[in-house]
């Protein structure tokens, strides 16, 4: 997954806190929490030529991870769509475009871990990229299993998609170090929980699998996938699911904002092959393609 730069970002105009910076010019403070202790909320958004893909669930994560931590002057929704709106107009962006949507605690008076020390609101970050899909969905991905395991909710609950980052970033520096694409990273009882980037799923003899989300984040993408395969009468099971049947299942898949609908393809040296040609994840991509439009937003401009 490397990705390379593109030239088209050079002049990207960027939302800071209440206005656009062109990309030079972009900065926040180095007293902002996020910068003293990783003290923020994000979101990934994908836009397609029919709108920002699934924008009321990302914003809804969003806030609810910024109540969890008890962010004080949280801007409103109407706020950070006219921000996400005035960022795509102003780069001229309608498709294949990532947005990295972060909320900081926002600036601190002094340095310091107490939230007390910010009273002067958050900061909302509006970064949006000429950017495809990160994976070579054709040809699929290599993983291998990390030694760092997902963070359970007795730790740091995954449920808060937060910006700390760093158990994931070290699973991706196994992953790199290794010559695969991603790790996978299991939970504290030695279950699968998902890729350092993105969910998981697995098929076998046409039920579809997915970890409990547990340790990992409960991705959109991955909500999409299991109310789409319900409507169209495939089996869900949500289960603790082991390497061991993730090694011998039919297909295994990842699913995200930033991959959309990936095959994984061998899995720590074991390739996986389809033995009952169940070809859910062809119906799964069908699914996805197909739900697209109802599930993009257009913003004014």
């Amino acid at each position: 997954m490397l990705q390379s730069y593109n030239p088209q970002n050079d002049n990207i105009q960027i939302w800071v806190g209440d206005k656009l910076y062109p990309r030079a010019e972009a900065r926040i403070s180095v007293f902002d929490s996020s910068v003293q202790g990783g003290d923020a909320v994000w979101e990934g958004l994908r836009v397609y030529r029919e709108g920002v893909f699934c924008l009321e669930r990302h914003l809804k994560r969003l806030m609810d991870s910024a109540h969890i931590l008890m962010f004080e002057n949280i801007p409103t929704r109407e706020f950070i769509r006219s921000a996400i709106a005035a960022t795509l107009k102003a780069n001229a962006m309608d498709t294949d475009t990532h947005i990295r949507l972060t909320l900081t605690r926002g600036e601190k008076i002094t340095s310091g871990m107490d939230p007390r020390l910010n009273q002067l609101g958050c900061c909302l970050i509006v970064l949006a990229e000429w950017k495809p899909p990160v994976y070579n969905n054709a040809s699929g991905i290599r993983v291998i299993t990390s030694s760092i395991r997902r963070n359970g909710p007795q730790f740091l609950d995954s449920k808060i998609h937060h910006n700390n980052l760093l158990n994931n970033i070290l699973a991706k520096i196994q992953a790199n170090l290794a010559g695969a694409d991603a790790a996978v990273m299991l939970d504290q009882n030695g279950f699968v929980s998902e890729l350092n980037d993105t969910n998981l799923f697995m098929a076998r003899k046409g039920v579809l699998y997915t970890p409990y989300a547990d340790a990992c984040l409960p991705g959109i993408t991955r909500e999409l996938m299991i109310e789409g395969a319900k409507r169209i009468g495939v089996e869900v099971r949500e289960k603790n699911l082991s390497l061991a049947e993730f090694y011998t299942a039919d297909e295994v898949f990842a699913t995200g904002t930033m991959g959309e609908l990936t095959p994984v393809v061998e899995i720590d040296g074991r390739k996986i092959t389809n033995h009952a040609q169940a070809r859910v994840l062809i119906n799964m991509e069908k699914i996805f393609r197909h739900r697209i439009p109802e599930f993009c937003e257009k913003l004014p401009g």
